[in-house]
């Protein structure tokens, strides 16, 4: 018999835009540019939705959430990813651990990780250990160091209940 655990893989990036509020993992980071999208462009939390859905072999976030639907305009992706959330659960999954990591050269994301954390404990009903953010510069290069986008990456297990 198979174990009850599965794994998933999230990746997503969003372009920086002057005057542009920038939402990180669930928290408004004060900066002079932020993520730009049809949501509030919170890559962080995009990106567990995507390892969520992935694991689970649901799709992804665009399929659930379409930035083609004016609903999702400008929407606080903490609500997509509650939904994702209730997704899994209905489907009998409970959350393992995430781990992301964030790719960016401004501003620095090491002060906000905890805050971060708690947020997204707090949204997803999970243990602040269970969440794992990192983050990292692309030493200048590419569109993530030339500071014209942010990306992430995020691994998620989940596990039948």
């Amino acid at each position: 018999m198979k174990p009850n655990i599965r794994v998933g893989y999230g990746y997503d990036v969003h372009a920086l835009a002057e005057g542009v509020d920038f939402w990180l993992g669930g928290i408004k980071v004060p900066h002079t540019h932020g993520a730009y999208g049809h949501s509030d462009a919170d890559v962080l939390i995009h990106v567990i939705c995507d390892a969520l859905l992935g694991a689970a072999n649901m799709r992804d976030i665009g399929y659930h959430f379409s930035d083609k639907d004016p609903k999702y305009k400008g929407i606080d992706s903490k609500i997509l990813l509650k939904d994702v959330l209730v997704l899994l659960r209905d489907a009998g999954y409970e959350v393992g651990n995430v781990d992301v990591t964030v790719c960016l050269e401004r501003p620095k994301v090491n002060p906000h990780i905890p805050e971060m954390k708690k947020c997204l404990s707090e949204v997803m009903n999970v243990e602040e250990g269970d969440i794992s953010i990192k983050a990292t510069t692309t030493e200048k290069l590419g569109f993530v160091g030339k500071e014209e986008g942010v990306a992430a990456h995020a691994v998620a297990l989940i596990y039948k209940a």
